[in-house]
């Protein structure tokens, strides 16, 4: 179709809406944005009549890359340590995906521009179609791995294990809150257009690396749709800026959405391209790298940074602490500690490092072996039961960390945990801008401003309180965490799978019991309360 003819098909599209006269149409999604000033234009058109073939033809390519790795025999090449990270990523990447579109209705509810809709109405046909493709990824993984255990209960499993439900709080944030903090600043402004970088285009090229051609087809292919995402959240950006009582919220939503995205996709993406990798080449990118390349330099600094020429502030404060907490602070190597140290709730197997590994860890990152190198000793020593209790539960120097109550990623850099007294409960926070999420963001007024559409940050939020007090193996059962045979664990502190004698059972984590740190926190004194807090603080074990 020529160009011509798409612009003429476009404008009679929009010849098609029209604002009844005759009632007041019911709001669904609230907003607590106005429009009333804003351009009604669409910079990227897009009509279903060209766009059903394209997807076509990238569906063709897809299932087709699909077919071609079972007769080539992808999965006697791909490594094991790659493919078990997977059984936690597949499970989790789903459901930001149908959120996301989900979350388009929500944006044609609020915005008043139709000639906007057909796009958005687009988009929700991509985010139904990536999450297809993304589930259909994870089923032949299942179907032709060497154990595909933990494959075959990841839609259960995401919804009740301590990592999973940092993915559900993030996708969430897609359809909960004011329509427009949701749908289009968190999702669509920095979501799509920044960190699916580091998600959809860095780990591709990790999966290829360990052998997986299958991930890069189909995330490229995700990928491929994303300049249209990026297209209607700017529009949208766009519209917003038109009225100056649109900026406090505009500014206080940059601050949240960034924010949120760091703690949450970078703990996860960085946690699975440095840990679930053999490739350990030295020119190989650190996740630092790739961070600083795709999310530094071509979001921040070539998307943000040019909209302050329109009068609106940048958390400029919020970005540089991020590229601290990555590069000084060792963020991705905490996560990675407390994914591995939660070993046996997991619902796939993580592996031991090597002497390879602490090389290239301490040649990315100056110190590593010093901070992180003893403690992953550790956990090679403790790999296999029978004389010892799992990692969690013995004498390593490391005390399981508070959950932030905002991101749900938990307190890791333990100098910045916020602790504080919030709607009559104690609570924990990895920063101070989660506290200020929490605490300030999401209430029913803003700097004075009634907000009542941004909600609450209310629930279960902490995990860890659900299983308070429960012995460790009945936990592992209640989840469904277990093999064929009804007592070996699905998750394991190696990739060991031909000996019997090394793989852990329901009998040998019996005995140890659970205790949530927020729950303890919150029977406390206060002395014993700032006692435990400054210890905490201080890094390494701390006082219960």
């Amino acid at each position: 179709m020529s160009r011509q003819s798409l612009t003429k098909a476009h404008a009679k599209i929009t010849e098609l809406s029209w604002d009844p006269t005759f009632a007041t149409p019911a709001t669904r999604f609230g907003t607590d944005y106005t429009f009333e000033k804003a351009p009604k234009k669409d910079p990227l058109k897009q009509i279903m009549r060209s766009y059903f073939p394209m997807e076509e033809e990238k569906d063709n390519r897809v299932y087709g890359a699909m077919d071609g790795a079972i007769r080539g025999n992808m999965f006697r090449q791909v490594q094991q340590r790659w493919l078990e990270w997977q059984k936690l990523f597949l499970s989790i990447i789903p459901f930001p995906e149908i959120s996301a579109a989900r979350a388009m209705p929500m944006a044609i509810d609020a915005v008043p521009n139709p000639e906007i809709h057909n796009g958005l109405a687009v988009q929700m046909i991509d985010e139904v179609r990536h999450s297809t493709i993304q589930m259909n990824l994870k089923k032949l993984y299942m179907n032709n791995y060497i154990d595909p255990a933990g494959f075959d209960i990841t839609e259960k499993a995401f919804s009740n294990n301590y990592a999973g439900t940092i993915g559900r709080q993030f996708g969430e944030g897609f359809i909960t809150g004011d329509a427009i903090t949701a749908a289009n600043i968190y999702l669509t402004v920095v979501a799509e257009t920044a960190f699916t970088n580091t998600l959809f285009v860095a780990m591709p090229d990790e999966a290829a690396a360990n052998g997986d051609y299958l991930l890069p087809t189909v995330f490229h292919s995700v990928q491929s749709d994303e300049s249209r995402h990026i297209s209607n959240g700017y529009s949208i950006l766009l519209m917003a800026l038109a009225d100056e009582r649109n900026r406090p919220l505009l500014e206080r939503d940059l601050r949240y959405a960034w924010w949120n995205n760091h703690c949450v996709v970078d703990a996860a993406i960085g946690t699975f391209i440095e840990y679930g990798t053999k490739d350990r080449r030295k020119d190989r990118e650190s996740y630092a790298e790739m961070w600083r390349r795709w999310i530094y330099d071509d979001y921040y600094r070539s998307y943000l940074i040019p909209l302050e020429k329109y009068g609106l502030t940048i958390p400029h404060d919020l970005v540089e602490e991020s590229w601290k907490r990555i590069t000084e602070k060792g963020y991705v190597h905490e996560v990675a500690r407390f994914f591995a140290t939660g070993w046996p709730v997991n619902y796939w197997r993580i592996d031991t490092m090597t002497d390879k590994d602490f090389e290239w860890f301490e040649h990315k990152y100056p110190g590593w072996y010093s901070k992180y190198g003893k403690w992953w000793e550790e956990y090679n020593r403790l790999a296999y039961p029978g004389r010892n209790k799992p990692i969690a539960f013995e004498e390593v120097g490391y005390q399981y960390p508070h959950r932030c109550w905002t991101c749900m990623v938990p307190a890791l850099i333990r100098e910045d945990m916020v602790v504080e007294k919030v709607d009559d409960q104690w609570r924990t926070y990895c920063s101070e801008t989660c506290y200020w999420t929490d605490a300030v963001a999401f209430r029913s007024e803003y700097e004075g401003r009634e907000t009542p559409n941004m909600g609450r940050l209310t629930g279960f939020r902490e995990w860890e309180t659900l299983h308070h007090g429960k012995d460790l193996a009945d936990i592992v059962q209640d989840l469904g965490y277990v093999r064929d045979d009804g007592k070996t664990l699905i998750g394991q502190p190696h990739l060991h799978l031909d000996d019997p004698k090394k793989m852990w059972t329901l009998d040998d984590v019996r005995g140890n019991t659970f205790q949530s740190p927020n729950v303890l926190l919150n029977q406390m004194s206060d002395a014993e309360r700032n006692a435990h807090i400054a210890a905490y603080r201080a890094g390494g074990t701390v006082p219960a």
